[in-house]
């Protein structure tokens, strides 16, 4: 029988401790706060703890795990409760939750919780008192369990997993699929362990999925989600074994990312962070609205400078890595005075002649013939342009024509031999000396020539590991845990730095990286059709205000293809690239149009619920349809967002107003579009009148309501 042995209220979430009678595991279940629950209906379902781990030489979980899942693990059936203890501080609420192994292993479960925020975050640490050494083989961040059946019986077709697929250049498409076809239904005899165990092995934490899954009760729409904050190696695991469903993820086990590691007598270990939530709402985008302003922690210690969320121009689609101090000269007449904050020199500053830029980074050193009066020059005249001058580094890896490519004794290594990607080699960034040369290469670098911004790229994944500790799996998760060491040293000796987290476009946007930054390159979908596609997608799964978006302009680009780029930007951060001096002026005054528009939707940005609308795009290279994002912020201001594409375009498209009432009337305060009467506001609608393919509106409105009186 299972017992509540604690129940705590965090803002909206109602989070039960459940245990055994005896006391031995402990049970997570996190619903909506208002919700009741019956434990008893978990009472034939299998006991499954909120902490899993295990360790080499364990026996496995029942039927058919082994290869499957570690989950349930030996380890996990000797754990016994022994106490939870809160502590608070100010806003802050941590419930640390102890258990132990008779053996002389200690495990902390930390479920944290800050006062007014819709998520949660967990964590776990393994504390080795016994007297031998202890291996580790799978220690995962969290565990929800009990999921719907301690609320509601009966599971059949009424279930269903989110999870966000990500290739480059086309990132964030969601995958909803129901537990039937996952084949996470009980069988007639629930003996046998059913498991989706998905993720990703490498350096580049989205590449295939990102870092986040979700499930649905689609009866009574209740969402449980989690995203991970691990820059390495991950993964996430559906669990069934009888009625009740688990959802519990964290590192990539041995199994599934070659990782295992040792803890030593007196040793201890933590788990990457979970951010996890529950909710009710219609769409799973009300579960990551929830996730994602887990990024606000960080914004709120950005430099000053972020708070408006500045426009950025960067050079990369002028010069094509061909940077230089006459076409950046060139470009700062065309562009300053125009409203731009940062300035980025893009990649191949620093090559020779000949050389491609991808080829050639690791060294760093200037190039004379690009900046003949040296860099520093250059990053002046950017600030008596008015704009904040940034630089492209990719700190980690080194091409194959650089010096650095050679410094083998410094370079991770796999099976004894460097690891060698087609073009790149990887600093060992665990090594002394290359944190050194990189202090010397990088922090100085930016500190001579005061650069107040970085854009910080990563082109390669080191795959599954590298040599140098116990296991391959956690060779690479060393490697990125001192990358980000070497990041904060980044914002600790250079005051007040703008960072950008690139990774050849968006394989690097997981939680943690995002928090230790300003912002993300979206998608290296630079000019693609398929852009405001794609940075709708992100709003599932990084903050809008972290998410930067280009618009390419052309000087064949026609006013509607402006205004189709720009409205793009509108879905996060605005970044302009392109050709800006060969632009007319009607070019230019629609797009200064635009980048004023920009400023006062910033607040929406900032602080606001996402919504979508449009038509079931398969194909993003050649999508078909149309897209509305309606972004619902704060003081009654309101974004919709529209972009038409191939095929059939409807002379009509009408989109209720999410959070509509009749109390509530509506106006429109801006219109952003070639033609600004293609749209209206009547009633609780937004109408727009769309005339071709490949066409884009942006409308501000604003919400009053009218309150009767009794």
């Amino acid at each position: 029988m299972r017992k509540i042995i604690r129940e705590y209220r965090l803002g909206d979430m109602q989070a039960y401790y459940i245990s055994t009678e005896d006391q031995r595991q402990v049970e997570l279940l996190l619903i909506p706060a208002g919700e009741k629950i019956d434990i008893s209906k978990m009472g034939n379902n299998g006991f499954d703890s909120m902490v899993q781990l295990k360790l080499v030489g364990d026996i496995y979980n029942d039927t058919y795990a082994m290869g499957n899942t570690m989950r349930n693990s030996e380890t996990v059936r000797r754990l016994k409760y022994v106490e939870q203890v809160v502590q608070k501080s100010g806003n802050k609420t941590d419930i640390s939750t102890y258990l132990s192994d008779s053996r002389g292993y200690e495990i902390i479960h930390h479920l944290l919780y800050k006062k007014g925020t819709p998520y949660l975050k967990v964590y776990c640490e393994f504390k080795n008192q016994s007297e031998e050494a202890a291996v580790l083989e799978m220690f995962e961040s969290f565990s929800l369990s009990g999921i719907s059946s301690a609320l509601f019986s009966g599971s059949e077709e009424r279930m269903r997993l989110h999870r966000i697929r990500s290739v480059w250049s086309a990132e964030g498409r969601i995958e909803s699929i129901p537990l039937e076809d996952l084949q996470l239904e009980t069988a007639w005899d629930p003996h046998a362990v059913r498991c989706e165990k998905f993720g990703q092995v490498g350096s580049m934490p989205v590449n295939k999925f990102f870092p986040f899954a979700a499930l649905e009760d689609m009866e009574n729409h209740i969402f449980w989600g989690v995203q991970i904050a691990c820059p390495a190696s991950w993964q996430i695991e559906a669990y069934r074994k009888e009625e009740s469903l688990a959802l519990s993820g964290g590192l990539a086990d041995r199994d599934f990312g070659h990782w295992y590691k040792e803890i030593p007598k007196g040793g201890e270990f933590s788990t990457p962070k979970a951010i996890i939530s529950v909710c009710k709402g219609d769409s799973v985008d009300i579960l990551s609205h929830r996730l994602t302003a887990y990024a606000l922690e960080g914004l709120e210690n950005a430099p000053l400078i972020e708070k408006e969320l500045p426009i950025i121009f960067n050079e990369y689609c002028t010069t094509w890595g061909n940077p230089s101090a006459e076409n950046i000269g060139e470009i700062l007449n065309a562009i300053k005075d125009k409203g731009f904050s940062y300035f980025v020199i893009d990649c191949g500053w620093y090559k020779e002649k000949n050389i491609p830029w991808d080829e050639s980074m690791g060294d760093y050193n200037v190039s004379g013939e690009l900046f003949p009066e040296g860099l520093g020059k250059t990053a002046a005249d950017i600030r008596r342009a008015g704009m904040v001058p940034g630089i492209w580094i990719e700190i980690e890896t080194a091409g194959r024509a650089s010096e650095a490519y050679h410094m083998e004794e410094h370079l991770i290594k796999k099976d004894g031999k460097v690891l060698t990607s087609y073009a790149r080699r990887f600093w060992d960034m665990r090594d002394p000396w290359v944190q050194d040369y990189l202090e010397k290469k990088v922090i100085r670098l930016l500190k001579m020539y005061d650069f107040g911004y970085m854009k910080i790229d990563y082109n390669e994944t080191i795959g599954i590991g590298c040599d140098g500790a116990e296991s391959l799996g956690e060779g690479l998760r060393q490697n990125m845990e001192c990358s980000k060491r070497f990041i904060e040293q980044i914002k600790k000796q250079v005051n007040g730095i703008v960072l950008e987290n690139c990774a050849s476009g968006g394989h690097r946007l997981e939680p943690g990286l995002m928090s230790q930054m300003s912002m993300a390159s979206f998608s290296d979908a630079h000019e693609c059709i398929e852009i405001p596609i794609i940075a709708a997608n992100l709003h599932r799964v990084i903050h809008p205000a972290q998410s930067q978006i280009w618009a390419v302009i052309r000087k064949g680009d026609s006013i509607q293809r402006i205004v189709y780029s720009l409205c793009s930007t509108f879905l996060g951060r605005m970044c302009l690239s392109g050709d800006v001096t060969e632009l007319s002026q009607d070019q230019w005054n629609m797009i200064e149009k635009g980048m004023g528009f920009y400023k006062k939707i910033v607040p929406v940005i900032r602080k606001g619920c996402t919504y979508r609308f449009g038509s079931d795009i398969k194909s993003y290279r050649h999508p078909e349809g149309w897209q509305g994002i309606v972004r619902i912020g704060e003081q009654g201001k309101i974004l919709a967002v529209l972009h038409t594409f191939r095929g059939m375009v409807p002379n009509e498209i009408e989109i209720t107003i999410p959070e509509y009432s009749q109390d509530k009337t509506y106006s429109i305060l801006e219109v952003y579009a070639e033609d600004s009467r293609c749209i209206r506001v009547e009633g609780g609608s937004i109408i727009y009148y769309p005339s071709e393919e490949l066409e884009a509106v942006t409308v501000l409105i604003q919400c009053r309501t009218h309150f009767s009186m009794q």
